[in-house]
């Protein structure tokens, strides 16, 4: 990984996964047949050192998976835009990892469920049931977080 430019930014590796954990979305950046770029926004969620996320069994994003399985995420957590200034205070990470499919229906099962407590936790109930439903139509992906940078422009301290 390159160094960062904004060293009086960079942020610890334990705030970088706090950013992960909490972004609404990740963007995932992939590379083309071509050698062009595709990224796409992604539900996830993290377990350790890996991060989780659901999708089709087949189309765009797979194809470029399964050809080249290097990614790149993108995270961005609390932004907020000061009034009368020309910046935005942010704090986001960025993963770089190698993606995974994941074929074991336990794993499958395990992180549908992260992916729900994340983002429907008051639908738990009827998990089961979906599961039942959409497990066998529903490719679920893992990305080894093989490094992740943090970086935050936080407010002006007052003077």
């Amino acid at each position: 990984m390159r160094n960062m430019r904004r060293k009086d930014r960079q942020t610890s590796r334990d705030f970088a996964l706090s950013i992960v954990d909490k972004c609404l979305f990740a963007v995932m950046a992939t590379v083309n047949d071509d050698g062009s770029p595709y990224c796409i926004p992604l539900s996830i969620a993290r377990s350790g050192e890996w991060i989780y996320f659901h999708c089709a069994r087949e189309g765009h994003k797979t194809d470029n998976l399964r050809g080249r399985n290097r990614v790149c995420l993108s995270c961005v957590g609390d932004t907020h835009i000061p009034e009368g200034k020309f910046t935005i205070e942010y704090e986001s990470a960025i993963v770089f990892g190698t993606a995974q499919e994941v074929s074991l229906d336990e794993e499958k099962i395990h992180a549908l469920r992260l992916i729900c407590q994340r983002y429907t936790p008051a639908n738990m109930a009827a998990f089961d049931e979906a599961i039942e439903r959409s497990l066998a139509v529903t490719a679920i992906w893992k990305i080894h977080i093989d490094e992740i940078s943090g970086k935050q422009k936080a407010p002006a301290k007052p003077a």
